[in-house]
């Protein structure tokens, strides 16, 4: 096992870098590896990056890194690695990025954590009405009869669906053990017993109260969450979108919410942002959120850390602990 401070490169957007690379997470950088924090690849053909590319054994990637093309590979001879500090790599490492064998590595562990803490609050909410007794409250200015009103109200022995056994569709699941609610999930790539009910996605519809959703934006599942699917959920019931909004046949969603028979919680929507005038900003029934269930503020430090982390056991000659391999892109984000 060796043990060296490897020469690495930032390359990510200029914003991102002043947000992630914190003074804590500067100075234990320093400790592993030998780099410049002050210097930032936002751009691979700035010639004022070039030298230290040329150097690079490993690039610390984030949000906005350019693709990492064959010709910049070929301006980067040495290196070996490229840890990237956020979640999918599909943006950036391409082909020659494999072609070349490089070693990859991904914080989206971190990145599931804070998503998945949302999805938990938005399902404990969603049981207790939390948005129709916070407007009532507000419209009466007195205590409304929420269980006259709403029958089965609260969470107890609610069935919840998780659609896509993901990184972040198993934390959810992990999230929600400690609570008396009945977990679905559904996944045509699940092949192991996470101690839920692994069922089909129709039954899963049918049979939920909430439904959230975690599997990845390909052309497979794009409105996944079909108009079919999303009339064969139970009146009264939730979905929940912190994955992509390309999942959710939007106009059938609309027509659903715009009747009152479901709910919503959306933390993406297709297109995001969503352009003005749009109905899912008014409707009494949806909660909408500006894509804030991944990391942000205090929370980037978590996937600094881990990423950070990465380039330790680099340094030392050891496997990454969060290792991306090309053949899981095709059913990853």
């Amino acid at each position: 096992m060796t043990d060296s401070r490897p020469k690495t490169l930032l390359a990510m957007g200029a914003d991102t870098a002043a947000r992630l690379i914190t003074g804590p997470v500067r100075d234990r950088l320093l400790a592993v590896a030998d780099i410049d924090p002050g210097l930032i690849a936002t751009d691979f053909a700035d010639p004022a990056v070039a030298p230290a590319l040329a150097e690079a054994e490993v690039l610390l990637t984030s949000w906005w890194c350019p693709p990492i093309t064959a010709d910049v590979l070929t301006a980067a001879p040495r290196l070996r690695a490229i840890v990237h500090a956020a979640g999918s790599v599909k943006h950036h490492v391409t082909e020659a990025c494999w072609e070349r064998g490089l070693l990859v590595s991904s914080a989206a562990a971190a990145n599931a954590e804070p998503v998945a803490e949302y999805t938990l609050a938005a399902i404990l909410f969603a049981g207790k009405r939390v948005l129709d007794s916070a407007r009532l409250y507000r419209e009466r200015q007195d205590r409304p009869d929420l269980d006259a009103m709403f029958p089965g109200f609260g969470n107890y022995r609610r069935t919840v669906g998780v659609v896509g056994a993901s990184r972040i569709g198993r934390r959810v699941i992990e999230l929600l053990r400690p609570f008396a609610l009945d977990v679905l999930v559904a996944d045509p790539y699940l092949n192991e017993d996470l101690g839920v009910a692994h069922v089909g996605f129709d039954e899963l519809f049918e049979r939920s109260d909430v439904v959230t959703v975690h599997a990845p934006d390909l052309p497979e599942t794009r409105h996944l969450v079909s108009a079919a699917r999303l009339a064969s959920m139970r009146d009264g019931a939730t979905l929940i979108n912190t994955a992509r909004g390309a999942l959710v046949d939007q106009d059938a969603l609309i027509a659903e919410l715009t009747s009152g028979r479901l709910y919503a919680v959306l933390d993406v929507t297709d297109p995001d942002p969503l352009p003005p005038g749009s109905p899912l900003y008014d409707l009494p029934n949806v909660l909408l959120t500006p894509h804030v269930a991944g990391s942000l503020g205090g929370e980037l430090a978590r996937i600094a850390d881990l990423a950070v982390d990465e380039v330790a056991r680099y340094a030392r000659g050891l496997p990454f602990a969060h290792g991306v391999a090309a053949e899981e892109l095709a059913t990853s984000a």
